[in-house]
């Protein structure tokens, strides 16, 4: 069947994370801090999926705002920033209004122009995504914008990839599933979507039962993709 529903992670995907420790590093009086945004960047994201994943192994649900805050925290514990209470502040401000990737904007246009169905499907809570793409300015070309919230279990549980077909009414080999993460769209290829990884990092291949059905650079592929 054709597809008839593009289905795009967030974070990472459309939205850049490592965009708030970037920022900050980059403001007037935290010249210190760009020796350690790399580092900050890159443990706060992963412990931040991490307990995404220990919470639904234990039924421990959160939401993702919670998990962010405490991979933070992880984070800036690990690089000796644990008292910056000021830097803390800063840095969970700029989550509420990360940046779009620059190509989001015009291949959202396109699938909409193309007359596709177009949604988000994230671990995020609704207040933080609507902050997302308020702040991204893309609501317009959005359709919907479905959170775990709804299920109360975080990605990859198959009760979240539920809430398309539930939403659209649609099959799952109508639905091309976009994400940044590997084990995200390795997952969502088993449940039987269309997938496409966008493997900004070029990361090696995670080792799953199912593997992701393309492999792209970045989202400038998608709506060909989605023909």
């Amino acid at each position: 069947m054709p597809i008839t529903t593009c289905i795009f992670d967030a974070y990472g995907t459309l939205f850049d994370v490592a965009a708030a420790a970037r920022t900050a590093a980059d403001e007037p009086g935290r010249e210190a801090f760009k020796s350690h945004w790399p580092a900050i960047a890159e443990h706060w994201r992963l412990k931040q999926l991490q307990y995404t994943w220990l919470r639904a192994v234990m039924d421990r649900h959160t939401d993702f705002w919670q998990v962010t805050q405490d991979g933070l925290d992880w984070a800036l514990e690990a690089e000796g920033l644990s008292d910056d209470a000021d830097l803390r502040e800063r840095l969970l401000q700029l989550y509420w209004e990360l940046e779009a990737y620059p190509e989001v904007p015009a291949m959202l246009h396109a699938l909409k122009d193309a007359g596709k169905n177009t949604a988000i499907l994230s671990n995020g809570s609704p207040p933080m995504l609507d902050g997302a793409v308020t702040s991204a300015g893309i609501g317009d070309v959005l359709d919907d914008v479905l959170s775990v919230e709804s299920v109360g279990i975080f990605k990859p549980h198959d009760s979240v990839y539920d809430l398309v077909g539930d939403r659209f009414g649609c099959a799952r080999s109508e639905v091309l599933f976009v994400s940044s993460n590997g084990w995200d769209a390795a997952a969502a290829a088993g449940y039987g979507f269309t997938t496409a990884w966008v493997n900004r990092a070029g990361a090696p291949m995670d080792r799953l039962p199912a593997r992701p059905g393309h492999v792209l650079k970045d989202l400038t592929g998608i709506p060909e993709l989605a023909q």
